[in-house]
């Protein structure tokens, strides 16, 4: 006697918001893993389990899909920033800073790693430059109220911010690989060189190696 065939579970009928998150978190996972241009939508399809028009009928091609990834990673990264800038001294203020963006480079490591490719030609979406100019205007004010205690020129301050952004999300780009030392420490060793840089500036710096035109 044969024995009948075990009945297929029905699958279980996403709504809508539910098959758009799906294809988000399947995108933002092969967006980080190969990059957007060796990501198709015909894998992103599959692994959903869906055909190719579902993908466009949701965000119109791949390009609107990476541009809604992009943008939630980047607000989520400067939420976290801001929302770490409690009252404090500047240089406690300097630590949140430092400490927000490896905490998330640390918890959103495939969306830093999205973040630091280049947008694709002709996207309206931002590069990670543009993205790290808008988290040095975030933290920009710390500076220039320390510059104004230090007698200095606060209209240097965004320049600064954009420096001490770059250095932080640069060091981070290469301790997501290495994980090592601790995260408070490589925090701790960030804010080492820039509050000790800071705290020597000069008010007029210039070049000893090239004549002054």
């Amino acid at each position: 006697m044969t024995e009948p065939k075990p009945r297929r579970s029905p699958r279980v009928r996403m709504t809508s918001a539910d098959r758009r998150e799906q294809l988000i978190n399947i995108a933002r996972g092969l967006f980080a893993e190969k990059g957007y241009e060796a990501t198709s939508v015909e894998e992103i399809a599959a692994r959903a389990e869906v055909s190719k028009p579902v993908v466009y009928e949701h965000f119109g091609g791949k390009e609107g899909l990476y541009a809604v990834v992009v943008d939630r990673e980047v607000r989520k990264l400067l939420d976290t920033v801001t929302a770490s800038l409690t009252a404090g001294r500047a240089h406690e203020l300097v630590e949140q800073a430092a400490l927000a963006l490896l905490d998330y480079i640390e918890s959103s490591s495939d969306g830093f790693r999205i973040l630091v490719r280049d947008s694709p030609v002709g996207s309206s979406t931002g590069s990670f430059i543009s993205i790290l100019s808008d988290v040095g205007t975030r933290v920009e004010h710390i500076l220039a109220e320390e510059f104004k205690r230090r007698g200095l020129d606060p209209k240097f301050a965004p320049m600064y911010a954009q420096m001490l952004v770059g250095m932080v999300a640069l060091t981070g780009q290469w301790w997501l690989d290495v994980r090592r030392p601790k995260k408070p420490d490589v925090a701790a060793h960030l804010v080492n060189l820039a509050w000790n840089g800071l705290s020597g500036l000069e008010a007029k710096p210039t070049l000893s190696t090239r004549p002054h035109k």
